[in-house]
């Protein structure tokens, strides 16, 4: 499938395209999936800054980490204080019950996702190519038929997390992947140079029916030219 690789000078103007996408989605009253990470941070600050009303449109989780939804290690948290607490009317969050046990909670998400249908999808990069937390050659890569999983802790933090599936990531109208950096260069040949494969799976991860877009820095582009 083909992609649309958007390079931008650095890291700032990489979070600002990206603010730009998840602000006109919530300005469209969309389903839009939330990733973790420290990469995306500044692009939901600039979001909630663009587009200070997302009350028509709802929130979801790409994947979290086991732990309270407080707890400094949660995507629920970063979300929380880069977007949502910025916002002045808010849309509807569904986050992952990260409260019940790794399987129960990856159950429930899977029911929830089951009746909604996600307009956009921000994903990072990981510098071993993993995206949510689908890490390379781990089983969660061949579930087909389930929206979400449990799934054992890739790297730091050594936490359980609940993650959305290939095929649920792939069902979105938009996938959008958010890459900035050097350290990332490498792992962005591979997934989006390359062809796919079960050791990098952000290279697994297109929109099956909509349009894949990859927002890169310079320094993470560095490779693909």
């Amino acid at each position: 499938m083909e992609i649309d690789l958007v390079v931008v000078a650095g890291p700032e103007e990489a979070a600002a395209a990206a603010a730009a996408l998840l602000a006109g989605a919530a300005r469209a009253a969309s389903a839009i999936v939330l990733a973790g990470g420290s990469t995306p941070r500044r692009a939901y600050e600039l979001a909630a800054a663009a587009a200070p009303d997302w009350s028509r449109a709802s929130v979801w989780f790409g994947d979290d980490r086991c732990v309270p939804a407080d707890d400094p290690r949660s995507n629920q948290r970063l979300v929380r204080e880069a977007l949502l607490d910025r916002l002045e009317a808010l849309p509807a969050v569904h986050a992952v019950p990260t409260s019940l046990p790794p399987a129960a909670a990856a159950a429930a998400y899977d029911a929830a996702l089951r009746r909604a249908h996600l307009d956009l999808v921000l994903l990072g990069l990981g510098a071993d190519g993993h995206t949510a937390s689908l890490f390379p050659l781990a089983p969660s890569l061949d579930v087909l038929d389930r929206l979400a999983v449990s799934a054992p802790a890739g790297l730091e933090p050594w936490v359980e997390r609940v993650t959305m599936t290939i095929p649920a990531l792939s069902s979105a109208d938009r996938v959008v992947f958010l890459v900035a950096g050097a350290e990332k260069a490498a792992a962005a040949r591979r997934a989006f140079g390359e062809a796919p494969s079960a050791a990098t799976p952000a290279s697994l991860v297109r929109s099956a029916h909509g349009t894949t877009t990859v927002i890169l820095d310079a320094a993470a582009a560095s490779l693909l030219r």
